[in-house]
């Protein structure tokens, strides 16, 4: 495929995440009250099972696809992302749409550290700037000390870190695994996960009895944008780099601060898009100094 095509099919690819993200966020809104967050995750793990069973037609092979290599890394993903994803969404539910997604990108610091920790990568001038700007745009955003000071914000902050150890974990999985293998294993561990979690907080473990036809809708959507999601942002980066397609995630922002405006009225506050660009600021610094170091 020609490079210009293939960057092309990458930016659509990319532009495809940012509209389901934003799907996720409006449906975990729309069953807010009707759902608890645990069935709200249950519903997209469903969702995700759903549309791979039906890919499955297309695999090579169920032995081939279902198989797992480094099963021990799968579990610490998914345990991960399972915990981000809570916090996440119960962030939702209490916090600014444009507070929550700026907040979670300060993920690729978290990256950036845990690779060095753990993948034994450089850790240069221009990491160290990501993370430590990172950091500064989060101390802007959450203001601790002062009036604005929202303390559930901070979990958003832990969503980002577990956010952080199931990308790394990722690293680790995609040189083995298929895509396709990872979301199945992904939705299949934390299904049990989320109705054993519902059940400890006194709920059903079963997401039967919360469904009804006047949440048709937001059940729908985050069963299909939550899969879709993560299946756009990985085909985005398989076609790709991440010099091209994280300054497009950025988007996120924004259209996430219109998408508050228009449907809750939410007005961003002026520390919220502050603390994203400097964030921001520190990724794409990190970017542009890896892409000038890769070898032409």
């Amino acid at each position: 495929m020609p490079a210009q095509r293939k960057s092309l099919f990458a930016v659509v690819w990319m532009l495809g995440s940012l509209v389901s993200f934003a799907g996720v966020a409006l449906s975990v809104r729309g069953l807010q009250g009707a759902m608890t967050m645990f069935e709200m995750l249950a519903i997209r793990n469903v969702g995700g099972l759903a549309i791979l069973a039906g890919m499955a037609f297309f695999a090579p092979g169920p032995a081939q696809v279902v198989r797992m290599v480094r099963p021990t890394v799968y579990v610490v993903r998914n345990v991960a992302h399972f915990v981000g994803q809570a916090l996440w969404v119960w962030g939702l539910t209490v916090l600014p749409l444009a507070t929550v997604f700026a907040i979670e990108f300060t993920t690729p610091a978290w990256v950036a550290l845990f690779a060095t920790l753990f993948l034994k990568e450089r850790m240069t001038v221009y990491r160290v700037s990501a993370i430590v700007l990172g950091f500064v745009g989060v101390l802007i955003i959450l203001r601790p000390g002062l009036d604005g000071f929202r303390p559930e914000a901070l979990a958003v902050v832990l969503a980002a870190v577990f956010f952080g150890i199931q990308i790394t974990t990722t690293k680790l999985l995609t040189g083995s695994n298929s895509t396709w293998t990872i979301l199945f294993w992904m939705n299949l561990m934390q299904l049990p996960m989320n109705m054993a979690a519902n059940w400890g907080m006194g709920h059903s473990p079963f997401i039967v009895g919360s469904l009804s036809w006047d949440i048709w809708l937001p059940v729908l959507g985050i069963g299909v944008t939550g899969f879709l999601a993560h299946y756009c942002l990985t085909n985005a980066f398989h076609h790709g780099d991440a010099t091209l397609l994280v300054p497009i995630d950025f988007l996120r922002v924004p259209l996430i601060a219109l998408v508050g405006w228009m449907l809750y009225a939410e007005t961003p506050e002026p520390p919220v898009l502050i603390g994203a660009l400097v964030v921001i600021g520190g990724v794409v610094l990190n970017l542009a100094a890896e892409a000038r170091a890769k070898p032409r």
